[in-house]
């Protein structure tokens, strides 16, 4: 696969360690890297940005073929694991390292990822939190945060569970499945 093959999606939906696993396992990513976007320090630390000081997000940045899986695709996957109308952060991580964005890296990206959000709009009948913004530097997670849901699967599934973030994708996406 040559580079101008792949292709960069990178989204912010709370804790990271979450926003992994979903876009894991699905034919056509290459890889997702844990890490800060969107602020204003170099090499920012976890304590940094989860302190507030860096004005950046916990996100996560997904490698992927196009030829394999569309951004379209990965909008849709991206939506299922938040809650877009929460401005405070996600689920039982508050604070603004924790709030939602799209981050695009072209224009068609960013023209998808407003039709996406019009369309959550709609289905949430609320006003949409999640902000759409230019991709900024990446700065990858430490090691220790990297593909923490097969590193520490018990502690992963415990936290969320206790986060409500499972509880709120079933009260939302599964009744929504069932309706249609």
């Amino acid at each position: 696969m040559s580079d101008k093959e792949i292709q960069l999606a990178t989204f912010a939906g709370g804790c990271f360690w979450c926003m992994v696993k979903p876009f894991d396992t699905y034919p056509g990513v290459v890889k997702v890297v844990s890490g800060y976007t969107g602020g204003h320090k170099e090499n920012p630390t976890y304590a940094q940005v989860t302190a507030g000081l860096t004005g950046h997000f916990e996100a996560v940045q997904i490698t992927f073929d196009p030829e394999l899986l569309s951004y379209a695709d990965l909008l849709e996957m991206f939506w299922r694991q938040i809650d877009p109308t929460d401005d405070g952060g996600q689920f039982a991580d508050r604070g603004s390292s924790y709030k939602t964005a799209i981050f695009y890296h072209n224009e068609q990206q960013k023209e998808m990822a407003e039709a996406s959000r019009e369309k959550q709009a709609e289905r949430f009948n609320m006003p949409i939190a999640t902000r759409i913004l230019p991709a900024k530097k990446f700065w990858p997670a430490e090691d220790y945060h990297q593909d923490f849901y097969k590193k520490n699967p018990a502690h992963y599934q415990a936290y969320r569970r206790g986060s409500g973030r499972d509880a709120y994708i079933a009260s939302v996406w599964e009744k929504d499945e069932k309706d249609e």
